[in-house]
């Protein structure tokens, strides 16, 4: 039997499916992600490892992992493991599609909305004893219904952002790597370049996965195109927005406030100048944090993991490694 890994107590039953099948688990019980010497000696010691996005996985680490068959990551983006060097010395490395979209969604849209009517501005205010009396223009901020959502990324959370702004009358704008003409028909998009869709829309939400094209993709000039009162909302990954852009762009109200559920880094420090706005919503990485869709997430991480040590190939794999270990 194999000896299996998991960087974080993960909800659900993913790690009782791996000790059903035998296989001996070893879970990582401290709140912050291992230290890169503890992760690389857990991982030179195991199998297989059941990994986070936190989980930053080098070359290094892999190549020093002999044993090693499968990172099986609980996220559906993997940028924080290298698939082709994972490949190289035969390790599969795979994610969770398809399980979380609706979540992560459901958060974005959540962010949205907070952002658009000063709902964590307006609470932090009344907790501190400024509610003194109905006023007609406190907290005065854009509708949300009528007004146009620029989708940069038009995955499954970008069609499943898409689908809560058909129900409140929204004209959406999407962009994409690639184009998809039936699903933008479907769900009423109309395509843009970026620059035109960051022109136009009144809310700007990133979902692209990053990737070195994607990295920075919103930086000082496609901040300056956008309208004075636009928000925007990052759900997808912190560097694919430039940090210190943003924080210019809020500083001189080229924009008019920001909602991000990712940063670089992560976690964010206190003292990092995005705290000091009013107009910014900061939440830890929790888009998908419903207790369905993690538990979801990790059985699948674990389904990959049996496949391997199985001999077969894990149903989502995101490198195909020509010599794959442990593959009959």
């Amino acid at each position: 039997m194999a000896a299996v890994f998991i960087t974080r107590t993960v909800p659900g039953d993913a790690a009782e499916r791996l000790r059903d099948r035998g296989h001996t688990v070893t879970v990582w019980h401290g709140e912050a992600p291992p230290p890169a010497d503890a992760l690389a000696a857990a991982l030179a010691a195991n199998d297989a490892a059941l990994t986070m996005v936190a989980d930053r996985i080098s070359a290094a680490m892999l190549e020093a992992a002999s044993r090693m068959r499968i990172v099986a990551n609980m996220a559906v983006g993997y940028d924080n493991i290298d698939p082709a060097a994972a490949a190289s010395v035969g390790v599969w490395v795979s994610n969770t599609p398809g399980v979380l979209a609706e979540t992560t969604a459901d958060f974005a849209w959540a962010l949205l909305m907070a952002a658009a009517r000063n709902i964590v501005a307006s609470d932090r205010d009344t907790r501190a004893g400024g509610w003194k009396t109905w006023s007609p223009t406190a907290f005065l901020g854009p509708d949300v219904h009528g007004a146009t959502l620029g989708i940069v990324g038009l995955g499954e959370i970008g069609q499943a952002m898409a689908r809560r702004a058909a129900g409140f009358g929204m004209r959406v704008l999407s962009t994409s790597r690639s184009r998809k003409p039936d699903v933008e028909a479907s769900l009423g998009c109309e395509h843009a370049s970026l620059d035109d869709l960051l022109r136009a829309s009144d809310f700007v939400s990133l979902h692209t996965p990053l990737t070195a094209e994607t990295r920075r993709l919103i930086g000082s000039r496609e901040l300056s195109l956008m309208k004075r009162s636009a928000i925007l909302v990052n759900t997808s990954r912190g560097p694919v927005a430039d940090q210190e852009a943003l924080v210019e762009a809020l500083r001189s109200g080229t924009i008019a406030g920001a909602a991000l559920d990712v940063t670089d880094p992560e976690p964010l420090p206190v003292d990092h100048a995005l705290f000091s706005f009013a107009n910014v919503i900061i939440t830890p990485h929790i888009a998908s944090a419903s207790f369905a869709t993690r538990s979801r997430m990790a059985s699948m991480a674990a389904g990959n993991i049996l496949a391997v040590l199985e001999g077969r190939e894990p149903p989502n794999a995101v490198n195909r490694p020509a010599a794959p270990r442990g593959l009959t």
